[in-house]
């Protein structure tokens, strides 16, 4: 799941470093709204306004456990 999210990112967010332990700081209102569309078409998840956090968008592996827990619930 991670590579395949790293992936996503990286086709449509190709200024962005995926990689960076503080991802939230180089990323726009732009940059996560399409995250959250792009997570949510290919998991079939549904992102909202509340899941928008530094925690949660701080890394890669952030952003894969809140896929995960979204699709566990």
């Amino acid at each position: 799941m991670k590579e395949r999210i790293r992936q996503i990112l990286e086709d449509n967010l190709p200024l962005v470093d995926v990689d960076s332990d503080f991802l939230f700081t180089e990323l726009s209102s732009l940059d996560i709204t399409t995250i959250m569309m792009l997570l949510s078409d290919e998991y079939k998840i549904e992102l909202g306004a509340t899941d928008v956090t530094p925690k949660n968008f701080k890394s890669l592996d952030n952003i894969v456990d809140m896929v995960r827990r979204k699709m566990e619930s």
